[in-house]
């Protein structure tokens, strides 16, 4: 059976509520009725058509998951921790540069084996401990351009390893971004790699058009404007030629104005029309009953307003990228934890209190970094609250 999903890629950021009992029926989320989760979908990492009732299930209540690229065990943490608290699903993701830091930035990366091996031992970290957490979570990588395909590999193999000791993928999806590339080639491309993730269940997301600005090694700040903006006659194209594919599930991040990085509310002129219009098009060529047959991600809103985020959401936006913010607030949280006992960290002996009195418990690195995963998570669950994303576990 054939399923396809759209995804146009971007980042936003949602206030956290905490998770109450289980519920067996609806429960009401702002004004919405939230309808209960399918029950392929459990606690922990999900794959396949888990995956895929879950980004169904987001899409018919019109919700959003936050996606997070983390770069250690604290940042995974603090994913864990903000989705247990605002009662929602969470989209944590590997760089190809953060799975290097994992590994070790001094560690042997020819033929990018630090990459792929911090990748695969950030997803097995996740595997452990988040099934702990009691929400589900989508193990997923970020932007892959061609020349970095050796890592792409490199993980395709560690999927198919696990798939075949444990029948799913050890990652639920990967993207691959071949957007400045011809439409032909990107498409070739995407397909080949689809025929060889749809034997072990591992969902695709493309990207067409380019997202701008500048992130983790993906430099597209002087690219021409034009570009920014993706046609729904490119999106229709990448439906015929991949759902061609058995079993073929794929996202496609179409871009509509989107850029990396931090910018000042009014900075993004982001026309996520382009979305509605998409919706339309393709479900007049595809006929039948379902208004809005693709679903879509949202890469680089920061600077984004709710009112554009809200209406992306309700053109079928089922994830949003939140880099810039919670990188910014791990850092205020150390920041802030440094103010508050400086004096306590200037030396191992001597305090305020005391010549002699040590430090030992002030300069522990738990200390700070805790106080980094707590303001990371707060970010995020005022983030899932502009994604609508907050208390949607109905049924569980």
């Amino acid at each position: 059976m054939l399923c396809f999903q759209l995804v146009v890629a971007s980042a936003a950021v949602v206030s956290g509520l905490n998770v109450g009992a289980a519920r067996s029926g609806p429960i009401t989320m702002q004004t919405k009725t939230i309808t209960p989760m399918p029950a392929t979908v459990k606690p922990g990492v999900v794959t396949g058509q888990a995956l895929w009732d879950l980004l169904q299930h987001a899409k018919e209540n019109e919700y959003a998951i936050p996606a997070v690229n983390v770069v250690s065990s604290c940042s995974i943490s603090s994913c864990l921790e903000a989705a247990a608290k605002y009662g929602g699903p969470m989209i944590i993701q590997f760089s190809r540069g953060g799975g290097q830091f994992i590994a070790g930035k001094t560690a042997n990366n020819d033929n990018d084996a630090a990459c792929i091996a911090g990748s695969v031992a950030g997803a097995l970290h996740v595997r452990q401990v988040a099934e702990l957490y009691g929400v589900p979570v989508i193990l997923h990588t970020d932007h892959c351009q061609r020349s970095w395909l050796p890592w792409f590999d490199g993980l395709m193999e560690a999927n198919e390893k696990y798939f075949a000791a444990n029948g799913e993928p050890l990652f639920s999806s990967h993207m691959l971004d071949l957007s400045e590339e011809p439409l032909e080639e990107n498409v070739g491309t995407c397909k080949e790699y689809l025929e060889r993730m749809s034997k072990v269940d591992l969902l695709l997301e493309m990207e067409l058009g380019v997202t701008g600005g500048e992130e983790d090694g993906v430099d597209n700040s002087d690219v021409d404007s034009s570009r920014l903006y993706t046609q729904p006659e490119e999106v229709w194209e990448v439906y015929q030629q991949l759902s061609t594919v058995p079993n073929g599930r794929f996202t496609v991040a179409a871009a509509f104005g989107n850029v990396h990085g931090v910018y000042a509310p009014g900075n993004v002129e982001l026309k996520p029309e382009i979305l509605h219009n998409t919706q339309k098009f393709i479900a007049e060529k595809l006929g039948g009953g379902d208004a809005k047959p693709t679903l879509f991600v949202f890469h680089g809103g920061s600077g984004s307003s709710r009112e554009d985020i809200r209406y992306a959401i309700k053109a079928g936006t089922i994830k949003m990228n939140i880099d810039t913010d919670t990188q910014w607030a791990f850092w205020d949280g150390i920041r802030a934890y440094e103010a508050k006992y400086h004096d306590y960290l200037q030396g191992q002996i001597g305090t305020p209190e005391g010549e002699l009195k040590p430090n030992k418990k002030y300069y522990d690195p738990r200390m700070s970094l805790r106080s980094g995963e707590e303001f990371m998570a707060k970010r995020l669950c005022e983030a899932a609250e502009d994604l609508n994303c907050v208390n949607v576990l109905s049924g569980w």
